[in-house]
């Protein structure tokens, strides 16, 4: 708590937050949002992970901290039952909203605001180094060794544990086909030539899992 507490004031004061008790008191409400009890995989290790890999690539961005800033909120609000990208709306809203009220320069929370809905859909432009890499962090996770992509697999669908099987199964392919469909998964080449292949295993294995059809390569 206290770590990620300091990071979040770093990433704030870096982006041009004012230093004082505020921001400590919107870091404590935003970790709070990351700790709800519904979440499963929208937790707090996820959005470690997510800083994690942006801190060891901070090279990569145009301005690191305005991505750090972007994966604190990208799914500060996540409510399992909400619609389409409602979520990614939601938390880019609050960001907006919580990052003016600390001083934030108007355009640094604009860039925040369009950082965060990137992570609806994963798709960016090549040129878009923070976009690139907030998104190539947000799905790292693809990449992982397999016992620990089930596990992630796992943790979604108990976040899902509302939907029946047999609409999760559907729903839940539908997402891993458009994963798949995407051009690349990861955009920055230092990712790519590491996770690429390993991420698309992972997602072709849990995509005939869930449809009973065979794994098939691409």
């Amino acid at each position: 708590m206290v770590d990620l507490l300091d990071r979040w004031r770093a990433a704030a004061r870096g982006a041009g937050a004012r230093p004082d008790p505020d921001t400590t008191r919107a870091g404590e409400q935003v970790i709070a949002r990351w700790r709800e009890p519904h979440r499963r995989y929208h937790t707090l290790a996820h959005l470690t992970a997510v800083l994690d890999v942006v801190d060891q690539h901070a090279d990569l961005a145009a301005r690191a901290d305005v991505v750090r800033l972007a994966a604190w909120f990208h799914d500060a609000v996540y409510d399992p039952r909400a619609a389409g990208d409602t979520n990614e709306r939601d938390s880019a809203a609050l960001a907006e909203s919580v990052l003016t009220g600390l001083g934030v320069p108007t355009p640094t929370v604009a860039e925040v605001h369009r950082l965060v809905l990137l992570t609806a859909g994963h798709t960016v432009t090549p040129g878009d180094r923070d976009g690139v890499l907030l998104c190539d962090a947000d799905l790292a996770v693809l990449a992982a060794p397999p016992a620990r992509y089930e596990r992630y697999a796992a943790a979604i669908r108990q976040e899902y544990a509302h939907v029946p099987e047999p609409a999760f199964r559907a729903g839940r392919a539908a997402v891993l086909t458009g994963l798949l469909a995407l051009p690349a998964l990861f955009r920055s080449p230092p990712l790519a030539s590491r996770w690429e292949e390993p991420a698309r295993g992972n997602v072709r294995r849990e995509l005939a899992a869930l449809t009973g059809e065979p794994e098939t390569a691409g």
